[in-house]
């Protein structure tokens, strides 16, 4: 158990570091900064935890936000003082939406040094607003042994409160006065002999958390009219999840909707329940009607699609909303009812009914099977024949021609409608990863993925160029990323996605002011980061370059495609074309 005795800061940083890595800290991102020096020092020689230097600091939240994403645990995130943590808001935002464990440790000047023009200095207190779930100043370090204890156990809470109830971003504020190098102090060392490590830290790592598991009799009959929607999700275990939801719509005999962020789709032999193609049946006006719910459970955040969402919004039917979390997740404020539990604790809830009557009634279910086998194949044979360079084929593609299990970052924007649109059903357990907390912004788009990756298995990103020139920054992680991360870029010069909105009709400003058309040569932008770079010409060789992904490196290809093209293709097909098909 590494202490440093230097002088005052560096022990108190010391303290702070080991207290961490009892609690099971196993990454730290530092950024420089000369405020952060006694951090960095301490975190950078730590044997057991791994520190990686970033110098941009809104990429490295991101970067420890995808690392979190992958391990469900906290990751520390470094940095000095002034401006340099207002880089972290826009990940601290999206841990806090996505539920996601992150320690944001900001170094600050003390406090006679604030409000005085003192230099490198902004108010750093309540920083990121209400987004994080604790925050709080720390004292500036003391050798007194009860402000060490205090320090011991300020990170215990800080720790627990980065996980229960509800995981999400803690943000602590450290201030710091002079030395910031480990120059030698002799009151400090006079504490070697008194200050044991053993026992200090003995009790540090058996703090146990427990949430209550709700188990009550559950007192709810389901019509035989009902949905099951298996919303936005990144859980732990992808393949007991997509279980649980498998048993629960075979117990109630209720249809899945499967939004393709979560991991449903890829474990498709599970349901035979599953609908993949939602979406594109409720474009069908008379579809639409007939397949109106008595009841629905939604699982999760909702879907990305936003037409469920219309379609649900002005019926008002009984909902059901299983998340373990304290979030609203109802934003149509339906008549819901959040059950505050996991899927799998739902699961045993009913099954605990003895026993829980089984529905009768399959037709509602027969109806919605039926439609997707029909709109499925439809779909299936129009992407097949396609020859042109559409983008939405992309996502069709990786659908069936991924490695197993691998990691799939899908950026917003069009990626994540596209992925929600064609991603086909398959047992190949892909695991998709996102950043759509809320927030369903651009930002740090490269930077999580590459922390999803790091120390992973070869991984994906599927993104649009804005999103990608947005985070190029990211590339200067390259040095420090250990693993594989392959970037296909889709490269329609611009914001695809305000193509299919009302704005689009207005142009100017259209053009220059929402589309913000970009002429960037990506192969000589790949040359300027030392990273491998191809351009796809065709699908053929699209199947060929992800079939089988790299071990090591980081790759990007490009596939450019016509950003107003595409965007008449989809106004043609999803939808309108299958309809006219007559599936009645």
């Amino acid at each position: 158990m590494p202490l440093n005795f230097s002088n005052v800061n560096f022990l108190w940083a010391s303290i702070l570091v080991e207290t961490l890595y009892q609690l099971g800290l196993k990454i730290a991102l530092v950024c420089p900064g000369s405020r952060s020096a006694p951090l960095a020092v301490e975190f950078a020689q730590h044997p057991q935890i791994e520190s990686i230097p970033i110098l941009d600091e809104r990429s490295a939240a991101f970067f420890a936000l995808g690392l979190a994403q992958r391990s469900q645990n906290p990751v520390v995130v470094v940095c000095t003082s002034g401006t340099a943590g207002a880089n972290f808001f826009p990940a601290v935002i999206e841990a806090k939406e996505c539920k996601i464990p992150l320690l944001v440790l900001t170094a600050d000047r003390p406090p006679e040094s604030r409000h005085c023009h003192g230099g490198q200095t902004i108010d750093q207190l309540k920083l990121f607003g209400t987004y994080p779930n604790w925050q709080l100043e720390i004292t500036l370090p003391s050798l007194q042994i009860e402000r060490l204890t205090y320090l011991r156990q300020t990170l215990i809470v800080a720790w627990e409160r980065s996980q229960f109830p509800v995981a999400g971003p803690v943000h602590l504020n450290l201030p710091f006065a002079d030395p910031l190098a480990p120059l030698l102090e002799s009151n400090t060392q006079a504490l070697f002999p008194i200050l044991r490590p053993d026992s200090f830290f003995r009790r540090v790592g058996s703090n146990v958390s427990y949430r209550q598991i709700i188990n009550e009799p559950f007192d709810y009959s389901f019509p035989p009219n009902g949905l099951i929607i298996a919303g936005l999700a990144q859980p732990p275990n992808p393949e007991s999840y997509s279980r649980a939801i498998a048993q629960l719509s075979q117990l109630l005999q209720f249809p899945v909707l499967a939004e393709a962020l979560s991991p449903i789709r890829n474990y498709a032999s599970l349901n035979p329940n599953l609908i993949s193609t939602y979406d594109l049946i409720l474009r069908h006006s008379e579809w639409a009607d007939q397949l109106k719910p008595q009841v629905v459970i939604q699982i999760g955040a909702l879907s990305t699609s936003k037409e469920l969402r219309h379609w649900l919004e002005p019926q008002q039917v009984d909902g059901w909303i299983i998340d373990p979390s304290d979030r609203n997740l109802d934003p149509l404020h339906g008549c819901t009812t959040h059950l505050r539990v996991s899927i799998e604790e739902f699961l045993q809830i009913l099954t605990n009914q003895s026993p829980y009557p089984q529905n009768q009634s399959h037709s509602y279910l027969q109806q919605w099977k039926e439609l997707e086998i029909h709109v499925r194949t439809h779909l299936d044979r129009t992407l097949t024949e396609l020859t042109d360079g559409f983008e939405g084929k992309v996502a069709w593609i990786l659908s069936q021609h991924l490695p197993a299990h691998t990691p799939l970052f899908v950026a917003n924007s069009m990626p994540s409608r596209d992925m929600e649109w064609f991603w086909a059903p398959s047992d190949r357990a892909i695991q998709p990863y996102f950043n759509r907390g809320g927030g369903n912004g651009i930002d740090g788009i490269l930077s999580t993925a590459l922390g999803v990756a790091h120390r992973n298995r070869p991984t994906v990103l599927l993104t649009g160029d804005l999103s990608l020139l947005h985070d190029t920054n990211g590339l200067l992680l390259f040095p420090q990323f250990v693993g594989h991360l392959t970037i296909l870029l889709i490269n329609n010069r611009g914001g695809g996605i305000f193509e299919l909105l009302p704005i689009s009709q207005f142009d100017p400003p259209f053009e220059n002011f929402f589309s913000t058309p970009q002429s960037v040569e990506f192969g000589a932008l790949a040359t300027a980061y030392g990273i491998e770079y191809e351009l796809i010409h065709n699908w053929q060789q699209l199947q060929q370059k992800i079939q089988q992904l790299p071990q090591t490196g980081i790759r990007l290809l490009e596939f450019r495609c016509d950003r107003k093209a595409d965007a008449q293709w989809r106004k043609l097909h999803l939808g309108e074309k299958i309809q006219s098909d007559g599936k009645n």
